[in-house]
């Protein structure tokens, strides 16, 4: 009627319990070091992804190497109708492709975004053409050799043409995300002048 366990059997059964609350740690344990293992391999990723962006926008800058501009007009109304901007590459840049370069121009008649005449998207256009370019890459800096002309015709707007003394900031986005910014003024005298470092 009565079963009577023996300290033996007892103890059986608490080993097995025991063994079992073991392999369930186990596996539980298991369990959370593959998703922590999976976890911490997404976040490297994505550091590395992210890394790689900042470096592009920092690293892949132009950088101004001249501006000039056009004078036109009778004696005493002189204007500037032809902005031109030589680029290279920034020290430790990799390619630049111009055509996917969006340009804010900030004037004294406003502010204008600017796009490659190629595709011309924008308020405006500007284009490029190639100073001193080894393998035809153009619009593409791909050397540090390379020298881009960007130009703007400003007789035909926006942006309107520049008078004496007027000041502006070009801001060039390329497509990494990297901005380089160019101001400058022009002289207060062009007279007698056909062109002009800005």
């Amino acid at each position: 009627m009565f079963e009577f366990i023996t300290e033996e059997e007892e103890r059986g059964q608490v080993g097995i319990g025991t063994l079992i609350v073991f392999i369930a740690m186990v596996l539980v344990a298991a369990i959370a070091a593959g998703v922590l293992i999976n976890t911490a391999g997404f976040l490297q990723s994505k550091s590395e992804q992210t890394g790689q962006q900042s470096t592009k926008q920092v690293s892949n800058r132009l950088q101004e190497v001249v501006t000039t501009g056009e004078v036109t007009g009778a004696s005493g109304n002189e204007s500037i109708d032809m902005v031109s901007v030589t680029v290279s590459q920034a020290p430790g840049a990799g390619e630049i492709d111009l055509t996917n370069a969006t340009i804010t121009w900030i004037g004294p008649n406003g502010t204008y975004t600017l796009t490659e005449s190629s595709i011309a998207t924008g308020d405006g256009d500007f284009n490029v053409t190639a100073v001193k370019d080894g393998d035809d890459s153009s619009p593409v800096l791909n050397d540090p050799d390379d020298r881009l002309t960007v130009g703007f015709d400003l007789t035909s707007g926006p942006p309107d043409q520049l008078n004496e003394g007027d000041e502006v900031t070009i801001k060039i986005n390329t497509m990494s995300g990297a901005t380089t910014t160019i101001r400058f003024v022009v002289p207060e005298s062009l007279g007698n002048k056909n062109a002009v470092q800005l």
